[in-house]
């Protein structure tokens, strides 16, 4: 979709300029997948901490993938225009990135329907990164989560979508 909806206008705005959900009745069910990115930045001890399983909270990285999952399924109701969606698999990788030092965040969405699973995958990914803050703020405040992104996106009418890195590679 291009944000424009079939008569040029803009698909999220109505005739007299309001906001509204696009209207996607007519739209045939495809294949659709999302994968979105990003990552936290911590102290070395905030790092090991997690690492070697000793935070009090727990198994926060056990937690923050459950908690990705959990909010892909609830995006529609955090994001106002977002259509609810039959999610058919949804997967949260976390790696140990020791040169941040830190955690990566992969969150893979998929379904098959009439509109995409971008917003799903996006909010899985920060919803799993706030997690592990949450559970590590009491050895480390002062985390940095970034570069949340959509890596790649297939399905749709909008055809496939990769972000390039700066080697021109997709990650």
């Amino acid at each position: 979709m291009t944000g424009k909806d079939e008569t040029g206008g803009l698909s999220h705005v109505a005739a007299d300029g309001t906001a509204r959900m696009v209207d996607v009745s007519v739209k045939p069910d495809t294949s659709r997948m999302a994968r979105a990115t990003g990552r936290i930045r911590m102290s070395p001890e905030a790092y090991e901490a997690i690492r070697s399983n000793s935070i009090r909270k727990g198994d926060v990285l056990g937690v923050a993938r459950v908690a990705g999952i959990m909010a892909a399924k609830r995006t529609s109701e955090l994001i106002p225009l977002c259509h609810p969606l039959p999610l058919h698999d949804v997967g949260v990788a976390i790696a140990p990135d020791p040169a941040l030092p830190g955690f990566q965040v992969e969150v893979v969405a998929r379904t098959v329907g009439k509109t995409g699973v971008e917003m799903e995958a996006l909010t899985g990914a920060t919803i799993a990164l706030l997690t592990i803050y949450d559970m590590a703020k009491a050895v480390d405040r002062s985390m940095v989560i970034s570069d949340i992104s959509l890596a790649q996106k297939v399905g749709g009418g909008g055809g496939e979508y990769a972000r390039l890195d700066g080697t021109g590679v997709a990650p």
